[in-house]
């Protein structure tokens, strides 16, 4: 398997304008990395850990290895932190819109920092790198820049996130163009 050394080079940009109002939007996606232990597991899990560990640390104490005891909180601890560190990336956010002339595409990152990408939609292709392979890359690409897009989703959602946006972009060149009303006086 060949690793694929594709980097962003799409700049980023200042929040866009709002949508105008009746802007169809044709793809209004919010990506999020999976998070299969709720919060009431988290609880559960660290208080079966630390019930474990201080039963064991105990036995060790009592036989005249106090020290261990020590080290199995310290172990609690540092699994604690772990999963903090893990809910606190969880916070992550990409929201990717589609509309007749554009793709914008967001991140809020877990310090609530935010960056935002404006593609244009009619130069814009959707690429697969490494399609099947579990480190696909999906990516938007438009005037020789390109941005990767849904990077915390597994292979196969990489992929269905990639059909999902080329699909959208699809519809939106195929809309109509809103007809304007014209200047000149009828004969």
């Amino acid at each position: 398997m060949e690793r694929r050394r594709i980097y962003e080079t799409w700049p980023s940009e200042a929040p866009p304008e709002p949508l105008a109002a009746g802007e169809r939007l044709y793809l209004d996606a919010q990506v999020r990395p999976n998070r299969s232990l709720p919060n009431w597991g988290f609880y559960a899990l660290m208080a079966a850990i630390a019930l474990v560990s201080f039963t064991a640390g105990i036995a060790f104490m009592l036989i005249g290895a106090w020290p261990v005891l020590g080290f199995f909180g310290l172990d609690v601890a540092l699994i604690w932190l772990a999963f903090r560190l893990s809910y606190r990336d969880g916070r992550r956010l990409e929201t990717i819109q589609i509309t007749k002339h554009e793709i914008r595409v967001g991140r809020r990152y877990p310090t609530g920092h935010q960056t935002w990408f404006r593609l244009p939609r009619a130069w814009t292709r959707v690429e697969i790198a490494g399609e099947g392979e579990p480190d696909v890359q999906a990516r938007l690409t438009a005037k020789g820049k390109s941005l990767i897009i849904g990077s915390m989703l597994s292979g196969p959602e990489r992929e269905s996130l990639a059909a999902a946006v080329r699909e959208a972009i699809e519809a939106a060149g195929q809309a109509p163009l809103a007809q304007e009303s014209g200047g000149g006086a009828p004969v």
